[in-house]
């Protein structure tokens, strides 16, 4: 089976998510292409048996030579040697090249390709606050790394731990066939190299964990620093930053130079060990010779034999040391890749069906964490179909929760949250998400072209479709003056890592444009035109209220002239409804929003335009202005 054949479904939850333990998030992944795995560790023994036909080789050679009638010698063993030419030849290439065939383009590109995508796959489906908890180069760094690790310690488990076991036991069987006590060297030594093992591997696990962590430490503080350029130049601390990632830099030296010191450690008592078995096989061979227990040949074959296991040792000991840090790698992306997925759809969930757009917060409670007091205790709050509903309060009133509650970013910890009849909590995430278009005060894009962020709200909208909603946000104007750095222009431009290349103003209006696009059932507006010069949001309240139309819409600004157009206004304050009604009734029961009023009045809508001076003196909505 291709490899890409092997990969194809890895797009879905088939495989479930990866466990937390070791053992079992390694065969999570290895059992999908334990197929190739098996080929390499058959091509692995082969090539170590086959190892062990050039020492017998040499052995044949030497008692060969100490034949006294040699050409006659020659005559009778032609057969053997023939034979034996073909292996070295023939058989041992081929299944060294069967072996580099299996590691290099099948397991290497495949297996990576395969626990990368599952991983990415698994992480990205997290909720909200995992991504909020955590760096996210942190994350892309032990998503990239762990694929490469645990792929490279299953490879290197097989290749090199399982070839010196069967090297070495064919060895001490062929040694020890001709006399036991030219095979007792290579006993002692592996019991000895099974101790070294045993004392050195643990502590080189846990310091290459260590090292690993402080490496993705290292990456996540870097990419901070480079994600927000632009603070870090605003408020010049650049020597701050220097000592942010310079502090992380100095702890990962001082991990490695702790891991490379215990492997220094490991590698001299290797090199001790093996310089002892060579001195060792050498005179026992050669007193067994001399009291004629053994012929030239065997003594010609077991020197040999000792020598390659030294030197396939010392191989192995550097393959072992990059197991153990591959494996401190992958302990490390567990913390990350191994997390059970929370806010995951309840079993049997179904898809949301938006009819008419009524939403219903019944007895809602909910609290930041469990140690956290209630935000929300016992909300009541209906919106009707059509109905368009402005949030008002001041920062930390609850009226983003709300939203983020409705979107289930956040689940609720009593009550419900219904639409159309339908608790949110039964239906699957992806759905509702699907029937609210959204647009947020920090307007963050994709680093891709104009046309693909806009189009992100529907891709299957035409190019034509793109510019109708770029118009209807006033957007198509700027759009067509743009030019990246790679010579696209207008819709074709790409704006940058988090849209870095727009102002805020032209990354609102993307925003909207995509949301236009989009065309769901239900609007959430959370300060959708706070970037905007006034002139601007004029324009666009237009547009606005037009996609309004047929529409379920909750709106938040601070801005309240932006919302004073509402059907109804719902103000809060510490998780409470403390008042609702149109804007002129709330102007008229002098409480909580009136209050608000007068000081945006009297503060930054000094500075407003004329139409909406007029309608702050009127106390009249804005709608009645234009």
């Amino acid at each position: 089976m291709p490899v890409s054949d092997g990969l194809k479904g890895t797009a879905s939850a088939a495989t479930g998510a990866p466990p937390p333990g070791l053992l079992a998030f390694y065969w999570h992944f290895v059992r999908q292409m334990k197929g190739w795995y098996g080929a390499m560790f058959a091509a692995s023994l082969a090539v170590a048996l086959l190892d062990t036909v050039i020492p017998l080789f040499i052995g044949r050679v030497v008692s060969l030579m100490e034949a006294t009638d040699r050409m006659a010698a020659l005559r009778g063993q032609w057969p053997l040697l023939a034979g034996m030419v073909g292996l070295v030849l023939l058989v041992r290439p081929l299944a060294l090249l069967a072996d580099i065939a299996i590691r290099h383009m099948a397991l290497i590109p495949g297996a990576t390709t395969l626990i990368r995508w599952q991983s990415h796959w698994h992480v990205v489906r997290q909720s909200w606050p995992f991504f909020q908890n955590d760096f996210a180069g942190r994350i892309a760094n032990r998503v990239m790394q762990t694929a490469h690790a645990l792929r490279e310690s299953v490879m290197a488990s097989i290749r090199a731990v399982w070839y010196i076991g069967a090297y070495g036991a064919t060895a001490y069987a062929l040694m020890a066939a001709a006399d036991w006590r030219l095979g007792a060297p290579t006993l002692l030594w592996f019991c000895a190299y099974v101790l070294l093992l045993h004392h050195f591997v643990p502590r080189m696990r846990d310091l290459a964990r260590a090292s690993s962590e402080v490496r993705s430490l290292v990456m996540a503080r870097i990419v901070d620093s480079y994600t927000n350029i632009l603070t870090v130049k605003l408020f010049a601390r650049l020597a701050d930053e220097d000592a942010y990632v310079r502090e992380a830099v100095d702890e990962h030296q001082d991990a490695m130079r702790r891991h490379m010191r215990a492997i220094t450690q490991f590698h001299f008592c290797l090199t001790a060990m093996n310089a002892t078995l060579l001195v060792s096989t050498a005179a026992v061979g050669l007193w067994l010779w001399a009291h004629g227990a053994v012929g030239a040949g065997v003594v010609g074959s077991a020197l040999p034999l000792a020598w390659q296991l030294a030197n396939v040792s010392g191989w192995v000991s550097w393959e072992v040391t990059g197991i153990f840090e591959n494996v401190g790698v992958v302990q490390e992306g567990m913390q990350s890749i191994a997390v059970p997925h929370s806010g995951v759809d309840r079993p049997r969930a179904r898809a949301l069906e938006v009819s008419r757009g009524e939403i219903d917060f019944d007895n809602v409670s909910f609290a930041y964490g469990r140690a956290g007091s209630p935000l929300f205790r016992g909300l009541d709050l209906r919106i009707l179909p059509g109905e368009r509903v402005g949030l008002v309060g001041r920062s930390g009133a609850g009226k983003s929760t709300l939203v983020n509650l409705l979107l289930r970013f956040h689940e609720v910890e009593h009550g419900a949250i219904r639409i159309d009849g339908q608790d949110i909590g039964g239906v699957t995430q992806e759905s509702l998400r699907a029937a609210i278009g959204m647009v947020t005060q920090d307007t963050s894009l994709l680093h891709r072209s104009i046309a693909g962020n806009i189009r992100y709200g529907r891709p299957s909208a035409s190019d034509d479709e793109v510019e109708a909603a770029a118009r209807k946000a006033q957007a198509h104007a700027f759009i067509a003056g743009l030019r990246d750095w790679k010579g696209n222009s207008g819709y074709a431009a790409h704006v940058g890592e988090r849209g870095v290349k727009l102002s805020g103003g032209q990354r609102q209006r993307i925003a909207l444009a995509r949301v236009i696009l989009k065309d769901a059932p239900i609007l959430v507006l959370d300060e959708a035109t706070s970037a905007l010069d006034s002139e601007v949001e004029l324009e666009i309240q237009e547009e606005l209220l037009e996609l309004m139309q047929g529409k379920t819409v909750i709106a938040i600004a601070h801005r309240l002239s932006t919302i004073a157009r509402m059907d109804r206004l719902v103000v809060l304050d510490e998780g409470r409804i403390v008042e609702s009604g149109t804007h002129d009734a709330l102007l008229k029961l002098g409480g909580h929003y009136a209050r608000l009023w007068r000081h945006q009045s009297g503060g930054f809508l000094a500075d407003a335009p004329r139409e909406i001076l007029e309608a702050v003196r009127a106390d009249a909505p804005l709608a009645r202005a234009g």
